[in-house]
């Protein structure tokens, strides 16, 4: 009983402080503890939630971001709201949230005008100095960027601030319809770049030489990687096919010779018949993907075309540990196949280190079996375990 009461007496005091005592409390804990107190109750949940509220024109965007950015305290995250919204026209806001560990979330959910009427292109440079809004001094340097729904009305207000945000590794560009061209650039920096649902995104120019993650999924556009780098988690999920007419093997060089050395890697099965196979065909089985070990393979169906295919790709991957295959009816399609890439030719023929096979969006078991037994064929070693896409384990007669 005298717990319960001691328990009673320190709930009350907390109850009785104010708001600016609370926050005060708060700053003394590590970022991550700090944010769990929003757990307790709705008046704590609610010190987190407070959103700073202006309006204003599209000039004065950076500004407002700049002094919402330099008044946020990242060791006293209460003492200044760490959400931002801005009204800047009709029907038209900007929303900017600060999360734990550097993050900056920049949304433009709202706007009269109809973006899939109008094009615009992004330039990013993160090299420079030169901030616009003079008294900007960044005791908060945002290191990982959301930039969410960016209309043709706030591109350039979207360039003008993260092109300034000179210590940014992380950069995530979603759902920007309307964006046809991209281009960035960073010289040490920025090391992940992320670019999901830009459907109109024709043209995408990277001049980042420490690029290490990158994740794309969308129509595939002309990649123009100016600058050498070697990724090490690559997602290139193109799905709906290419967002422009005419593609060759060759527009795709250059981004082929970025995931060689990539650990991790989602493809889709177009992507390596129409542009991976004919680059690599002649080459006698000198390019390899020496260092992964997880493929996550796309295709539309699986026939036994589709599957040869999918093993010429593994005979590139000695290394490979994982393999995730999903089909997705949605996924496009080669207009003639290439049949018979069966590679003769091959160094490696044999996974020896392969230990996990799932199937996702199959719509039989017996497709499923056929798949497994036709890709076990190529293990030498322990026989790998092999999920279903029902989350269940599959039985395959295993013969080396």
């Amino acid at each position: 009983m005298r717990n319960s009461k001691e328990r009673n007496t320190a709930e009350n005091l907390f109850s009785n402080l104010p708001d600016e005592i609370l926050g005060c409390i708060v700053s003394f804990l590590p970022n991550e503890s700090a944010l769990e107190t929003s757990l307790i109750s709705t008046r704590w949940r609610d010190l987190w939630n407070q959103v700073l509220v202006r309006h204003g024109t599209t000039e004065d965007i950076t500004g407002v971001v700049a002094s919402f950015l330099a008044r946020f305290e990242e060791l006293d995250p209460l003492k200044h709201p760490r959400k931002l919204q801005f009204h800047f026209g009709q029907d038209t806001a900007l929303f900017a949230s600060i999360a734990t560990n550097s993050k900056l979330l920049l949304d433009f959910p709202f706007s009269h005008k109809d973006p899939e009427k109008q094009s615009y292109e992004l330039k990013f440079n993160l090299n420079m100095k030169n901030f616009t809004y003079q008294s900007f001094l960044p005791t908060f340097l945002v290191k990982t960027l959301y930039l969410k729904s960016v209309s043709f009305l706030t591109s350039g207000v979207a360039s003008s601030i993260v092109s300034n945000l000179e210590h940014l590794e992380n950069l995530m560009i979603i759902e920007c319809s309307g964006l046809q061209s991209l281009f960035i650039e960073s010289d040490s920096k920025l090391h992940k770049l992320t670019i999901l649902d830009c459907l109109q995104l024709k043209s995408l120019h990277l001049r980042t030489s420490k690029l290490k993650t990158f994740r794309y999924r969308g129509p595939l556009p002309r990649i123009w990687p100016e600058s050498h780098f070697n990724l090490s988690h690559a997602m290139l999920d193109f799905t709906p096919g290419p967002s422009y007419s005419e593609f060759t093997a060759e527009d795709f060089n250059e981004t082929l010779l970025t995931i060689k050395n990539s650990e991790d890697l989602t493809l889709c099965q177009w992507t390596f018949e129409a542009l991976i196979w004919p680059s690599i065909s002649t080459s006698s089985g000198n390019f390899i993907f020496y260092k992964l070990r997880e493929l996550r393979w796309i295709g539309n169906h699986m026939d036994e075309n589709s599957m040869n295919n999918l093993v010429s790709f593994l005979k590139l991957c000695p290394a490979l540990e994982q393999i995730f295959v999903t089909i997705d009816p949605e996924s496009f399609m080669v207009p003639r196949s290439n049949s018979g890439l069966m590679m003769q030719a091959t160094k490696y023929t044999k996974l020896e280190h392969l230990k996990v096979i799932k199937f996702m969006g199959f719509k039989n078991r017996v497709d499923e079996i056929s798949v497994a037994t036709k890709l076990i064929e190529r293990v030498k070693g322990m026989r790998p375990k092999i999920e279903t896409s029902n989350g269940s384990c599959l039985d395959v007669v295993f013969v080396q």
